[in-house]
């Protein structure tokens, strides 16, 4: 299957009222368990690159490239995404190297300021046929621990949807980045406030923490992009711990990695499928 934009998975998953995984690569390995874990699934995947993991590989194209080289080669249809750019730079960056879509975080300035910035970068991703997510309502665990109960507006979030002209909205519901556990309690009754309110897709951030009962209820209430990177991270380095216990010898990086690849696999494989496999409620 051909690399596809971001626009062709998500507008299908919002036809088809189910959730759409959305999940974080580290390195190629974490890549290709990605990708294996949707063609198990048989359903389509979007792998996400982080500014973060820009930041580890010492910048953006060799991570990206290696990742839309991947993507290009899988069973299913796969699109690559920009995950959490403060950077206006680098969200530019990855339109002009071919990504999907492009999420701007810009819920570290001020309303005004995160409007502008947002509308700026939405305005050069659609120029190039890019998907744009933004972010209103900062969600908690990312660059410091937030106050608890920092919960996005439905009026706000319209007003900022038709300011910037996004194509979907991550919004702060409960769920927090990068939990080792699964205990978030998300507002179910808020996500569907949110729905009710806009034409545009919502995003779960942070959905580590959540359990696969509340991610389930999160999509019957009207959430469409179900973002994962710790827990799925988990299944990788215990596997590698696991194998590295087993094997006190080994010196060959390939044969601890490819028990985490395939760990990430299964998993991933579990996701999608629990996932595709919800619907919206009568």
């Amino acid at each position: 299957m051909p690399l596809v934009n971001t626009a062709e998975i998500m507008n299908a998953a919002r036809a088809s009222n189910i959730g759409q995984g959305a999940f974080n690569v580290i390195h190629l390995e974490s890549a290709e368990a990605l990708i294996r874990g949707a063609e198990l699934a048989q359903t389509p995947v979007i792998l996400q690159i982080s500014e973060n993991c820009v930041s580890y590989h010492g910048g953006l194209e060799p991570i990206a490239l290696a990742t839309l080289a991947a993507a290009r080669n899988a069973g299913v249809p796969v699109a690559v995404h920009l995950d959490h750019a403060e950077s206006e730079d680098l969200a530019r960056a990855a339109v002009d190297l071919g990504f999907g879509s492009i999420m701007f975080d810009g819920a570290h300035l001020d309303y005004g300021q995160n409007v502008a910035a947002t509308r700026r970068v939405a305005e050069y991703a659609h120029a190039a046929g890019v998907y744009v997510e933004a972010e209103l309502g900062k969600i908690g665990g990312k660059d410091g621990a937030h106050a608890p109960g920092v919960r996005t507006d439905p009026q706000e979030a319209l007003s900022f949807v038709g300011a910037t002209g996004v194509d979907a909205l991550a919004v702060a519901v409960g769920s927090s980045h990068a939990m080792l556990d699964r205990s978030a309690a998300l507002d179910i009754e808020l996500i569907a406030s949110i729905r009710a309110a806009l034409d545009v897709p919502l995003v779960l951030h942070g959905s580590s923490g959540v359990s696969d009962e509340n991610i389930v209820a999160a999509i019957d209430a009207g959430m469409t992009k179900i973002n994962v990177s710790t827990h799925l991270n988990g299944f990788f380095t215990r596997a590698i711990r696991q194998y590295l216990e087993e094997n006190p010898t080994v010196v060959d990086s390939r044969k601890y990695l490819a028990r985490g690849r395939d760990a990430m696999a299964q998993e991933t494989d579990r996701l999608l499928t629990l996932f595709a496999g919800t619907r919206v409620k009568a």
